[in-house]
């Protein structure tokens, strides 16, 4: 199949959506499909730089977050491109700028367009008017609006799948979470983090890892630590990432005297991601809006155990103990991390690991959306054919 993924954001972009994409994209041509990315101009990326099989439409930060891009034009060289290329299906990945670009293309070449849905927005009010503007009745009407005359929809999760059902959203739905390349988190280690920062190697390690964004909920995790370090007072976290939140929760981290327990990385390259896994004692979030969370996955794939915030799609992640946990109070936290520090040191039983990590695979991932490219490029055809029966009669 020639595969037309339409994007806001793509590498070298960070982002769970980019990583998403770009796993796909590999995976779709590991099986002989041929894939081609529509996405946003990145001011990383010259305007003269070649990129194989990415098509790059004039774009502006978008508002209120700024590190994200929105297109501006492009419909038409969109179509021309898509035609050129003979584009079998379109598949979108933002319900913004590229997505109905994606939707236009589509429909003038008459072909299934497919949607993933990657983002709880009733999370992200709060980037625009500070939450005065937008409210949860317009996220409904928006995602309605978009995924009306959808082919077919991805949900990451289950959260995401209840969420579009209660938006009255009747497009068929299926829910596939995003696979993890699982080889990329076994390969020999190219960094090691612990010399790189000064970190003894029985120093307790927490790890998180994210875009350092007001909806992680970072700062729930930074309160916690004065009392962890009550019970281990050597412990370190270390903060992976970069984002609008940096400079508050270095404020933070300053008012609770936790500069000695507390360290901020920084934005790390993607390829150094792994090494980051191996270096940690355990894999911490405090986040309450993840639509799925990859980084969970990406930890448990290098060994390491994630503790969380309790919510369906981490309580069946982490249905045995041996894999880590969820917490519902965040005053619970503290000896949660302390426990499994001091107690869990053994690795993960490998049997155990790979069959919890089978179904989550990318090579999984991959062939679960190509079978669901299948179903909808049927539901398509007889749609068509309802659809000029209908005419003739």
């Amino acid at each position: 199949m020639n595969i037309g993924i339409f994007t806001d954001t793509y590498y070298p972009q960070v982002s769970g959506v980019a990583t998403s994409i770009k796993t796909l994209k590999e995976q779709l041509e590991s099986q002989g499909h041929h894939v081609y990315i529509f996405t946003t101009t990145d001011p990383k990326v010259a305007s003269d730089e070649y990129e194989p099989s990415i098509f790059r439409f004039t774009s502006i930060p978008f508002i209120s977050f700024t590190d994200r891009r929105i297109a501006v034009r492009g419909l038409f060289r969109a179509y021309q491109v898509a035609k050129e290329l003979q584009l079998d299906i379109v598949h979108t990945q933002t319900e913004f700028s590229m997505g109905w670009i994606g939707k236009f293309v589509a429909k003038n070449l008459k072909i299934p367009c497919i949607h993933t849905y990657h983002t709880m927005y009733e999370d992200y009010l709060h980037y625009v008017a500070k939450g005065k503007l937008l409210k949860p009745h317009h996220v409904k009407q928006m995602s309605r609006s978009f995924c009306y005359h959808m082919t077919g929809i991805i949900a990451p999760s289950e959260r995401v799948l209840t969420t579009l059902e209660g938006y009255g959203i009747k497009s068929p739905i299926t829910v596939i979470p995003t696979g993890v390349d699982l080889q990329k988190y076994h390969q020999p280690i190219k960094i090691d983090v612990r010399k790189k920062y000064g970190i003894k190697a029985d120093t307790p390690l927490l790890l998180t890892l994210s875009r350092l964004a007001y909806e992680k909920d970072i700062d729930r995790l930074i309160n916690v630590m004065p009392q962890l370090r009550q019970l281990l007072p050597d412990i370190l976290l270390m903060i992976v990432g970069d984002g609008p939140a940096r400079e508050d929760l270095e404020q933070q981290v300053n008012m609770l005297n936790l500069q000695q327990n507390v360290l901020f990385t920084g934005e790390i390259s993607h390829d150094q991601v792994a090494d980051y896994y191996h270096a940690a004692n355990l894999f911490v979030s405090t986040s309450v809006s993840e639509s799925q969370g990859l980084t969970y996955i990406e930890a448990l794939a290098s060994g390491l155990r994630v503790v969380t915030t309790h919510s369906p799609y981490t309580d069946e992640l982490l249905n045995d103990k041996e894999f880590g946990m969820t917490f519902e109070k965040l005053s619970d936290l503290a000896e949660i991390l302390y426990k499994y520090l001091i107690k869990s040191k053994k690795p993960i039983e490998p049997d155990k690991l790979d069959q919890k990590l089978a179904a989550i695979s990318a090579a999984s991932f991959g062939e679960r959306v190509v079978q669901f490219y299948h179903d909808c490029q049927a539901i398509y055809l007889k749609e068509r054919e309802t659809s000029h029966s209908g005419e003739i009669g």
